[in-house]
């Protein structure tokens, strides 16, 4: 039966809501029925893909529309068509059957597909004999959504998808097209209103800004070299080994000859050794997944599985990792499941509908960064943001992810006034809809990625944050393998902020992170968010003159060297950067011409050295056991003193002195023996004053009498004796 006029038209007009069963080939009465729109064609002959000649069709709408019946059963096919002597070759794509399976439905619809990123998206695939794109993308409450690029004119009629309405999503394979190709899904949403196109949620990669088109991707080609990297971090406890961490933003740890970003293949030949000679066991990269905003910093990102075009080609992330894993570093990438920006093109509105995000701006809109919030309580959007979790940590090797914002994530209030943000059912502030989002993502990297670790950006007193998520632990227990210590960094730089005559009144400021030291897994975090946005940079924190700023630095990162939790520095403060931070330009790398300035980068890299290489200060990190108090009450002078252990290890003894007047000499209970001075932030060669203790000291009766120098950190190691051989 021949369909009505007004199918016809919505057809030929892109508003028939499906297309599959008016186009590509179907069993009739007479054989087998086929329709086809050509636009701007006069012929059309169709052939089998293994070029059988099936039969002419006719022309049934002068808009280039053709049916007829042709020979053999319902099965892919090709037309030849032509006008005013040319002529061209198309692969139908509504004779092909779906690619998306039941398996793949129920595994949706439950909300536990952990394999989304092989399915939805672009992805390059050979399908009943014919190799092409098959697109896939999420829009339940869509009237009709269409794949449109660089391939189709980017006219909406021409590839209409096949909605999978139990599921919401929309498919179809478009043949002959490859990697390269640029696309957007055009979407009419519930109400007839054409959204603006949309990026591909699921892209790999994607156009430099100001452009914002998806890009098809092959399939990775990269082979990983990195078996013995990952099976060494699968093998131990990241709470017993080194972690030292340098924080990077990509965009400006230094540009080209011509101001431009470095590629990733640039990058790996100047960041990896520069991190190697400075001892750092891992790089932290701020988001680099693609988004529209520099200024930004990839916080508010349009493209979660696509490393941004900023930086060259998706693949060339892949050989950054695989290089710095041969080179002994880990790779940790920020990761920002706590919101996404409103740009046109994203996931704002997405089908016309909040669908990412909540439609009550009490619950979906983030008042801190103008921002959206994902609805973590909808089973597809929290499915969407795990997989993401798992696709870098698979596709990428990354090591870790540290995730921002948690503290945003768990509060309802959260930035909120009061009539501004909506209770929970039990009338409280907790976001358990987030909190049961963050412990599913962690159990399923930890479950599913062993040696991969979790850190959560996490600035309140939220218990367990780092406490295992089992399924008997309480509620509260998040997963996450560890947590920002923001307590520890706020009160220090505070403290570090006074000039020394006025610490004896704020000694507190130090002490008091130790009373909840061991609560958490912690990291001690110097990171980006304190030299931006007026803040200065570090050196400029510091209290004094230029050298008492300088010693003040250096005492300060000894100090934090040997302060139980693992280590992170933001770029540029290894060298003590004058200036404040800024994403549009590179560091000052012209200030290691200075001997001030070099100094306190020789001082961060001894640091590290001795950090790796003594277990005393690195493998009880996280654990009470691994620390005891030597002086804690001297705030007349301004003094601290504690004990690093570990078991069967050679304790050290880490000593601060927080004014500018030497203690010379200053007792400090230490077990009898001979300790050696392995650390001193005064030493000339990191531009200090020199004052020091010869090598070592000894103690007598449990106490020795100690050389403190100004404004500095010492660390004294105590010498176990080796039994003669044959003992």
């Amino acid at each position: 039966m021949k369909p009505p006029l007004t199918a016809i038209s919505a057809l030929l007009e892109g508003r028939h809501d499906d297309p599959f069963s008016m186009l590509g080939t179907h069993a009739g009465p007479h054989g087998t029925f086929a329709r086809v729109w050509l636009p701007g064609s006069e012929v059309a002959q169709a052939f089998s893909l293994d070029d059988e000649d099936l039969g002419p069709l006719t022309l049934v709408d002068d808009r280039g529309l053709f049916e007829g019946v042709i020979a053999g059963d319902p099965q892919p096919v090709k037309y030849r068509a032509g006008a005013k002597g040319a002529e061209w070759w198309v692969t139908d794509p509504y004779s092909f059957g779906p690619v998306l399976g039941p398996v793949d439905d129920f595994l949706m619809a439950e909300g536990t597909h952990q394999r989304l990123f092989d399915k939805m998206g672009a992805h390059c695939i050979e399908h009943q004999g014919a190799r092409g794109v098959h697109f896939a993308v999420w829009a339940p409450n869509a009237r009709r959504v269409s794949v449109v690029g660089d391939f189709n004119d980017w006219d909406g009629r021409r590839h209409t998808m096949r909605h999978r309405s139990d599921v919401g999503v929309w498919e179809i394979f478009v043949p002959d097209i490859g990697a390269g190709r640029s696309y957007k899904f055009e979407i009419v949403g519930p109400d007839g209103a054409l959204q603006p196109l949309k990026a591909d949620p699921f892209a790999f990669a994607a156009q430099l800004r100001p452009e914002t088109a998806s890009i098809v991707t092959g399939p990775p080609h990269h082979a990983f070299e990195d078996t013995a990297h990952r099976a060494h971090w699968a093998s131990i406890d990241p709470r017993r080994v080194p972690v030292s961490i340098y924080e990077v933003h990509a965009g400006s740890w230094d540009r080209d000859e011509n101001g431009w970003f470095l590629t990733w293949d640039a990058l790996a030949d100047r960041l990896i050794p520069y991190v190697v000679e400075m001892g750092f066991t891992h790089i932290e990269f701020l988001p680099i997944t693609e988004h529209p905003y520099d200024p930004s910093w990839g916080y508010q990102t349009t493209g979660l599985y696509a490393p941004s075009a900023r930086f060259g080609d998706h693949e060339g992330f892949a050989r950054f990792v695989d290089g710095a894993h041969k080179a002994g570093v880990g790779v940790i990438l920020d990761w920002v499941p706590a919101h996404f920006p409103t740009d046109a093109h994203g996931l704002s509105r997405f089908d016309g509908t909040a669908l990412y995000e909540h439609e009550d701006p009490r619950l979906g809109f983030h008042p801190d960064w103008n921002t959206a919030i994902y609805n973590f309580g909808r089973r597809e959007v929290a499915a969407f943001l795990t997989n993401n979790a798992l696709f870098w940590t698979e596709r990428y090797h990354v090591d870790a992810l540290r995730v921002d914002a948690v503290a945003s994530m768990l509060y309802r209030d959260y930035s909120r006034k009061s009539g501004e943000w909506i209770p929970n059912a039990e009338g409280g502030r907790e976001n358990w809809e987030a909190v049961d989002f963050l412990r599913d993502t962690n159990r399923a990297v930890y479950g599913s990625r062993p040696g991969v670790f979790t850190v959560a950006e996490e600035s309140t007193s939220w218990p367990g944050v780092s406490a295992p998520a089992l399924a008997e632990a309480p509620r509260t227990s998040l997963g996450f393998g560890f947590k920002w210590n923001m307590g520890w960094m706020h009160d220090t730089l505070q403290y570090m902020a006074r000039e020394g005559v006025h610490r004896r009144y704020h000694h507190n400021d130090v002490t008091f992170g130790l009373h909840y030291a061991f609560h958490e897994n912690f990291v001690l975090p110097l990171s980006h968010d304190e030299v931006v946005h007026g803040k200065g940079s570090l050196l400029t924190k510091m209290a004094g003159n230029d050298w008492d700023k300088f010693a003040n630095l250096r005492a300060f990162y000894a100090m934090m060297w040997g302060y139980p939790g693992k280590k992170l520095l933001f770029m540029g403060q290894e060298f003590a950067q004058r200036g404040e931070w800024s994403e549009d330009r590179a560091l000052d790398w012209h200030l290691r011409g200075s001997a001030a300035h070099e100094g306190v980068r020789t001082l961060v890299r001894d640091l590290n050295r001795v950090y790796r290489d003594t277990p005393a200060l690195h493998a009880r990190d996280c654990e009470p056991d691994g620390f005891e108090w030597l002086v804690s009450d001297d705030a007349e002078n301004s003094v601290f003193a504690w004990l690093r252990k570990a078991p069967g290890e050679a304790p050290v003894a880490v000593i601060a002195n927080m004014t500018t007047v030497a203690r010379a000499p200053y007792r400090v209970p230490l077990a009898s023996g001979r300790w050696r001075e392995i650390m001193n932030s005064d030493a000339h060669c990191y531009w200090g004053s020199g004052l020091g203790n010869m090598g070592a000291v000894v103690a007598e009766n449990d106490s020795a009498w100690v050389t403190l120098p100004p404004l500095a950190t010492i660390m004294l190691q105590l010498d176990i004796e080796t039994p003669a051989q044959g003992a």
